[in-house]
């Protein structure tokens, strides 16, 4: 970021520091997260920000996914880009605040013009996928046709696949050496953390072995009954007991 002083604006957009861990499928703290986020809400269409729109992946293009590979009998990896939302360009003319903590004490009424995207911003994800997607296209990849998040790489009769989801990356191939040239191109660009066979992703827990690609949601499933205080609740095998008769609506019509 790049540090002006304004005169479009008053004062520029609030930023704030953001913590969260990051777990695994059994609910177990894998990471640390701090992001300095952008208050977004105060931006102002057609003055910060003009289109906004990135492709996101759906759930259902995600089992696509995985099934085609459990077909094909290729194994499907994970990676996740560190801070990918920093690699976008920013167009416009935005401005933000001093980061909380890290103000100048000798020019404390000064604000920072924003180059690169940074998260809470409107256009942030767009910034981001149109850097990938260029890099990847520039690279040989094709966009699918339907799916915009999917990219698709030929060799004769191998194939590669890779699909988006904002900054988490799952990818396979026919060939073991394409996933390795994709490896190796991706973290010569980009700041990766490299996460392996693919274990859990979008709320899907995923088991991959030689009988296929098996999927399952225990944990969502747990997560939603700790929400509803449920985990403490007898189960029942029918949603009333089988002995209770039930009486006629009232109808006040």
């Amino acid at each position: 970021m790049e540090c002006y002083v304004t005169y479009r604006r008053k004062e520029g957009i609030g930023t704030k520091w953001v913590f969260r861990n990051k777990r695994d499928e059994w609910g177990t703290i894998i990471k640390n997260k701090a992001r300095l986020v952008a208050q977004g809400y105060r931006q102002e269409e057609g003055v910060d920000y003009d289109e906004v729109f990135a492709p996101v992946a759906r759930i259902e293009a995600i089992r696509l996914f995985l099934a085609f590979a459990s077909f094909m009998g290729f194994i499907v990896y994970q990676m996740d880009v560190k801070s990918a939302f920093l690699y976008g360009n920013i167009t416009e003319e935005v401005y933000v605040k001093q980061p909380p903590g890290f103000e100048d004490p000798a020019h404390p009424n000064k604000v920072y013009r924003v180059v690169k995207a940074l998260y809470g911003l409107h256009q942030a994800p767009r910034a981001w996928y149109e850097r990938l997607s260029t890099f990847l296209l520039k690279h040989g990849y094709r966009r699918g046709a339907i799916d915009k998040t999917l990219f698709i790489k030929k060799d004769r009769r191998d194939i590669m696949l890779v699909q988006v989801y904002v900054d988490d990356i799952i990818f396979g191939s026919t060939k073991s050496s394409m996933v390795k040239d994709f490896e190796d191109l991706m973290q010569k660009e980009f700041k990766m953390s490299s996460m392996g066979e693919l274990t859990f992703f979008l709320g899907l827990q995923v088991k991959q072995s030689n009988g296929g690609i098996f999927l399952s949601q225990d944990k969502y499933v747990k997560d939603i009954l700790n929400k509803f205080d449920f985990r403490t609740i007898k189960p029942a095998s029918t949603p009333i007991e089988a002995h209770k008769s039930l009486g006629k609506d009232e109808w006040n019509g």
